[in-house]
Parts: structure tokens; sequence; C-alpha cells
């Protein structure tokens, strides 16, 4: 198991008992280390900076008594943000309608890089619409995704804010 993979196995039940979920957990840099957590709420609604404080004072207090991490590191915790990766197969369902890149570790019909329409997911596979072709990439094989930022993307992200004002 990765070390990233450890944390968020950490960190996750607290985060999900405050109503958040873990998006993803990263560890970047070498003589200043960075641990990113991206998380979002459950139910849907847009992250707000109250929501990474709260997520933050929980997750701190987690690392601080496991202490997973060797040496000096700061934490982050953000939202996923308007064109969010696409972490989990929910993720590719709730987004699908919307374009997206996405890399696999091994070629799928001769190349590693897509770019389309999602699909959703179908079995182990996610579906994508990627120049006129509908192609099934093996979820297991998905190295990055992420939700590339057009006008319809922007439109349902502020439709969503909208619906949460009123």
């Amino acid at each position: 198991m990765s070390l990233t993979d450890h944390i968020a196995d950490l960190i996750a039940p607290s985060i999900e008992a405050l109503g958040y979920e873990v998006v993803r957990v990263t560890l970047a840099g070498s003589q200043r280390k960075v641990l990113q957590i991206m998380a979002e709420p459950q139910d849907g609604r847009v992250m707000s900076v109250e929501d990474c404080a709260r997520v933050s004072r929980a997750v701190s207090a987690i690392l601080d008594v496991e202490d997973p991490i060797s040496g000096a590191y700061s934490l982050e915790v953000s939202s996923p943000g308007i064109d969010r990766p696409l972490t989990r197969p929910k993720d590719f369902d709730r987004f699908a309608g919307h374009e997206a890149k996405i890399e696999t570790h091994e070629p799928v019909d001769g190349r590693k890089r897509f770019k389309g329409i999602l699909k959703g997911v179908a079995g182990e596979s996610v579906k994508i619409d990627s120049e006129g072709a509908e192609l099934a990439l093996p979820l297991n094989q998905i190295a990055k995704a992420k939700l590339v930022l057009t006008d319809a993307l922007i439109a349902a992200h502020e439709a969503a804010a909208e619906a949460e004002l009123n």
C-alpha cells in the first residue's frame, strides 16, 4: 500500500463522519513536502473555505497522532474545483455528459491519452465518446483523469452554486 493510500485510509472515517468525502490524497516534494487532501461535501454542495478549515483541523489531529510522514511537511486541504480530477467510479457517472481528459497506464487502441465526452461507467470500464467513437477504458488502467473546463461545465457549476443559495 502506498503512503498516500495509507493516509487516505487513516483520515477517511473521520472526514466521512464530518459529512465529507476524500477525493484525492497526494504527497509532493522531496525537500519541502506538501500533503494535499482534496475533499468535498457528501451532499454535493460546493466546498467552502470553512469546510476546508474543518477538514484540515480533523486531518491535522489524526496526522499528529499517527505520524505517517517522516520529516516536516505542509498540509493543504482543498476542494476539487470545477475542472476537478476524476478519481472514483462515481465521478465518471456524476459528470457524464461533460468533457474529460483521461490518461491510461497502458495503451488502449494504440494510445494512452484520450479526450472526449464522458458516458459513465459500464462494468469495470469508463465509457468515453472520443473523436466520434465510443471507447471503453478499463478503470484499473486509468492513471489520471480530469474534467476539461468548458462553458457547459462552468454553467453546471454556477447552477449548482445558485441552487445552494436558494
